[in-house]
């Protein structure tokens, strides 16, 4: 089995170019204006795709934490009004698809629950985003799977036998499985990028990828160095805006510097074969110093 899948008119996987994708989530705050700007924003960097998030308030919102009380732009609100404010409605997402295929780039969604599942099975996006907060949902899993797309798993806040779990139920074929850790921002201490490498020998026939929530640019392009085929960060207009995300989140200016990062990772990786290159040939003519016999 190869380890590569489709995403929309993309191949993703081993001897592609990384699949970059600008994480827009709720940093938008609920404003259709400023998702418009973040989508600009993301297709001016170059990513491959946008990524928002779909959640049903009253079924992803902890039941214990919907009536706690935050200080938010729109007021003193409870948590639950909170998760509803950033929330687009059908309409808007009307706009968001709309606005997508003008400008020529790919938009996804995590979904957080069965029926946000359904709500975006109403639009044309080509994968389905399984959070990190959701590795443990059966039926989540089983119900993005039923759709036929291809599903983006992340493993943040979980352990080994959770995500073999994980891929148990949602199955190998048309799987990508994200490296991540759930802090925001989470210290480079604990980024722990080698387990790239350990989640590659632990499931040989699933591309891997890297969903990042450090500060700074270096651990995502060193991320695809040891072998992230996908790599998902945060985007923002200004990491100074309100919103909890918006401390991991990388500005326009950086996530367009990430990319040249990435691109240029991929060229200079080469394939390890050792030869000795045209440009090379001055400097040895000049420089090569042969003593003694072989």
């Amino acid at each position: 089995m190869t380890r590569e899948i489709r995403i929309g008119n993309r191949m993703v996987g081993d001897g592609h170019p990384a699949y970059v994708i600008a994480e827009i989530g709720i940093n938008h705050n609920g404003d259709l204006e400023v998702a418009r700007q973040m989508i600009d924003a993301a297709v001016h960097a170059g990513v491959d795709a946008v990524k928002f998030q779909k959640r049903t308030p009253e079924i992803a919102t902890p039941a214990d934490q919907q009536a706690q009380m935050r200080e938010t732009p729109w007021g003193y609100i409870t948590y639950l009004e909170y998760r509803y404010k950033v929330e687009f409605s059908e309409e808007q997402y009307c706009e968001i698809e709309k606005y997508c295929k003008q400008r020529g780039i790919t938009w996804l969604v995590s979904v957080w629950d069965e029926p946000s599942v359904e709500f975006m099975e109403k639009f044309e996006t080509p994968a389905y985003k399984i959070p990190s907060a959701s590795l443990t949902d059966v039926g989540l899993i089983r119900k993005a799977r039923a759709t036929g797309k291809p599903v983006i798993l992340s493993t943040g806040m979980s352990t080994m036998e959770q995500i073999r779990k994980g891929v148990q139920t949602a199955g190998e074929k048309d799987l990508v499985l994200m490296h991540c850790t759930s802090t925001y921002p989470c210290e480079p201490g604990e980024l722990n990028l080698k387990m790239i490498e350990t989640l590659r020998r632990e499931f040989p026939n699933i591309p891997i990828g890297y969903s990042g929530h450090e500060v700074g640019l270096v651990p995502s392009a060193v991320a695809v160095a040891l072998g992230a085929c996908m790599l998902e960060r945060h985007l923002t207009l200004n990491r100074a805006m309100w919103g909890s995300d918006q401390a991991a989140s990388v500005e326009p200016w950086g996530f367009e510097t990430l990319v040249k990062y990435i691109r240029v990772s991929e060229v200079a990786l080469g394939d390890g074969v050792k030869r000795v290159y045209e440009s090379e040939q001055p400097s040895m003519k000049k420089l090569r110093r042969v003593s003694g016999e072989d």
